[in-house]
């Protein structure tokens, strides 16, 4: 019966980061650099209001778009911190994690033959959701400029079929954030065009110099905002993204998501609901201590040698192979967990612009950043 299956769905491969990571999860001894997923645990008032939530048998449907307490949580939160002004009532959906917003949001905005501008390298949550549309992603080159996918980069790419503009800062793979001017000028010259922005701010909160802006700040009328409570509190398996947008946009992807998933998990919603109300503030412990690592990290591969763009964002950097391997990014992370028990995800996971680079995630504790870096620069030195 594989033979009926939907091509497009037949097409795409499982995301190149889990691959890799499930290939060495049962090795001994290894020091995991791979997943995007933060070492600090849930903070304890939100896991006891998701306790009490369950004792409360708050276990029902709720109302498709989430419950309105948690939408106006949402609004606020948003709005103090990145100056977006939103509608509880009608311009946010509470969604099943930062992932289901994404896939609802193409859903909707695209059609077939549909064009997406996207950086390259970019994390491969987006690429097969637009090819499964029958769309076309279209990847930039953007390795030269920094990693930053400015005006300059995507007005050379822009066609009659450029649909949406995926502008996924702070970045995964990179680390990388966009300025306020640097957005601004995008907001720009996109502003009355018949083009959508999507926005993945999922790390929003993990910025180490300077404030998240959002570019919907500029440009609300032609922007999706993707969030949620993963990277900035530490809740991953939670499952609560939230997806903001114009009301006149919103009304239609609230469609797919009543068809999707009916709506979030009712307990997560109580949890979600805590975090961004009494803790409002929890990523700032995180992100203090996210900032020490990723110091000490820059400082131990620049000793190695090795071409790094220091990240200003998120958990990540994303570091070029020397060029004295003679191996694709694959064969050098498999060479490099083999021989050292260190793995990395090979860069080839984030579109063909991440080939010759590996993924290095320092969303764990300095002792094992240590200890893997020290293996690392030993494999290198040799």
């Amino acid at each position: 019966m594989e033979h009926l299956i939907n091509q497009q769905v037949k097409n795409i491969e499982i995301s190149g980061i889990r691959k890799f990571s499930n290939l060495v999860a049962q090795m001994d001894d290894l020091i995991s650099f791979t997943i995007g997923q933060p070492d600090f645990p849930t903070p304890e008032h939100v896991k006891f209001a998701g306790i009490e939530a369950i004792k409360n048998n708050m276990t029902t449907y709720t109302h498709n778009a989430g419950t309105i307490e948690l939408r106006k949580a949402a609004c606020h939160f948003v709005e103090q911190k990145y100056d977006l002004n939103y509608s509880p009532e009608s311009e946010v959906i509470v969604t099943m994690g930062a992932s289901e917003a994404i896939d609802i949001a193409f859903r909707t905005i695209l059609n077939e033959d549909s064009e997406v501008l996207l950086p390259g390298p970019i994390y491969p949550g987006y690429e097969p959701i637009i090819r499964m549309m029958g769309a076309n992603p279209i990847h930039i080159d953007i390795r030269e400029n920094h990693f930053r996918f400015t005006l300059e980069m995507i007005k050379p790419h822009i066609t009659d079929k450029t649909r949406c503009i995926v502008l996924p800062y702070p970045s995964n793979p990179t680390g990388v954030s966009l300025t306020y001017n640097e957005l601004r000028e995008i907001a720009d010259f996109l502003k009355g065009k018949d083009i959508f922005i999507l926005a993945d701010e999922i790390y929003s909160e993990l910025t180490f110099e300077y404030k998240h802006t959002s570019i919907a700040s500029f440009l609300k009328e032609q922007t999706i905002v993707i969030n949620g409570l993963s990277k900035s509190h530490s809740m991953t398996g939670w499952r609560i993204g939230f997806l903001f947008a114009p009301e006149n946009i919103l009304k239609h992807i609230l469609k797919v998501h009543q068809y999707n998933v009916s709506c979030a998990n009712s307990i997560a919603q109580e949890a979600a609901l805590e975090a961004l109300t009494n803790g409002i503030d929890d990523a700032h412990v995180m992100k203090k201590e996210y900032a020490k690592r990723r110091d000490y990290v820059y400082s131990r591969l620049t000793s190695m040698g090795l071409d790094v763009v220091k990240p200003d964002g998120a958990f990540y950097f994303f570091v070029k192979i020397p060029d004295t391997f003679d191996m694709n990014s694959f064969d050098f992370a498999l060479t490099l967990v083999q021989e050292t028990k260190v793995a990395v995800v090979p860069g080839s996971a984030f579109s063909q612009y991440g080939e010759n680079y590996f993924r290095l995630s320092f969303a764990c504790s300095m002792e094992k950043l240590e200890h893997g870096l020290d293996r690392m620069a030993q494999f290198l030195a040799k």
